[in-house]
């Protein structure tokens, strides 16, 4: 069966395993639940926090500075037996696992855990994953595409091993394939650059998307800064929709991306601009084996520690609906209460961790 659905009186979804089509809904078509009582659609769950870092070759690599979680290539894996661990304790109407990875070799037990995804009788889920892009040869990206439902390659400062991962996976016949780009005021131009790229690059032929993530003032090593105004992103936005270039966003984007569409007649795709979801419709998962609401909540004030999920006996009671959870919950569904004026504030949620959409600019 390629479908999974979930029906009840206020919450129901249709997934499509082989396409990636999704559809969720309360007691009418037309409404569009808060939250999902039966746990998370999705689960980001890092595998591995081993990272070398991009270069020109294998040899020449070093750690970025703008990483948020200052990897090295001295890190920590997830192994297969904890994941299993983790994997049946997650809910049934479980949809995709998100895996977070450095290196694409950084754990021995990845192609394992893929694997365990796909091929599990008690509740079968699509892997998905985000690569560097370095390392990916004709036969990783043939393993990649034979079991993800999508791969994500981070574009950083040398494009072009980001380019020709993408054109590697889509001859492998993967599907979606996209670019996810940083933006900041530092990678503002190298944005533009990368639109550029994709109309005239015959390695992004196969390409379904660019995908940008805010970013977040997390990181030792981190010292880029925020794109300045609404403004900014929109003149991205509408140059990539100039050229027919689809694109995506984190939910980190999302207030940006729904004022967006306000200002420039697009009230259409509003209903489709997720927002925020973290503990509403999805969770992040350590190397640890423990829980944030998504991956930049993890040692903020509150979350020094996550909670565990090997040693929840129940993860809806334990982890789901944790005071902690809850807490967290609450807070981001009351975000938006002091946007007062704004036409998209019913659809709309900010991060209660960090100060990261000034979307209230003209």
């Amino acid at each position: 069966m390629t479908k999974k659905v979930v029906m009840s009186p206020e919450y129901n979804y249709i997934f499509d395993k082989e396409t990636g089509f999704f559809a969720r809904w309360g007691k009418t078509k037309e409404d569009d639940p808060k939250m999902s009582v039966f746990g998370p659609e999705i689960a980001d769950i890092e595998i591995s926090t081993v990272c070398n870092g991009i270069g020109t070759s294998m040899a020449t690599r070093k750690p970025c500075p703008w990483c948020y979680k200052s990897n090295t290539g001295c890190g920590n894996n997830m192994s297969l037996e904890t994941f299993k661990k983790v994997f049946h304790k997650l809910p049934k109407n479980l949809t995709q696992i998100a895996f977070g990875i450095g290196d694409i070799d950084g754990n021995p037990d990845l192609w394992d855990i893929m694997d365990y995804c796909r091929n599990n009788d008690s509740n079968t889920v699509v892997p998905n994953i985000t690569v560097n892009g370095m390392g990916i040869d004709g036969e990783t990206a043939r393993r990649l595409a034979s079991v993800c439902g999508a791969v994500s390659v981070s574009r950083y400062h040398y494009p072009s091993v980001c380019y020709d991962a993408i054109s590697k996976l889509s001859n492998a016949g993967l599907r979606q394939v996209n670019i996810h780009q940083l933006l900041a005021a530092e990678t503002y131009d190298s944005c533009f650059e990368l639109l550029d790229d994709i109309q005239n690059d015959e390695r992004l032929a196969g390409l379904n998307a660019v995908v940008f993530l805010m970013l977040k003032p997390k990181g030792d090593r981190n010292k880029y800064t925020s794109i300045g105004s609404r403004a900014e992103f929109s003149k991205l936005i509408k140059a990539a929709q100039d050229m027919g270039v689809a694109v995506g966003m984190d939910s980190c984007t999302a207030p940006f991306m729904l004022q967006h569409a306000m200002h420039h007649d697009q009230e259409d795709v509003i209903p489709s601009i997720e927002p925020c979801e973290s503990t509403l419709f999805s969770v992040y998962i350590n190397t640890d084996a423990e829980m944030f609401p998504c991956s930049f909540t993890e040692g903020t004030e509150g979350w020094e520690k996550g909670i565990s999920v090997v040693d929840a006996e129940d993860f809806i009671k334990d982890v789901w609906f944790h005071p902690r959870t809850l807490a967290w919950r609450e807070s981001l569904l009351n975000s938006s209460t002091g946007c007062n004026g704004c036409k998209v504030r019913g659809h709309c949620r900010s991060c209660p961790a960090y100060d990261i959409t000034p979307c209230r600019e003209a």
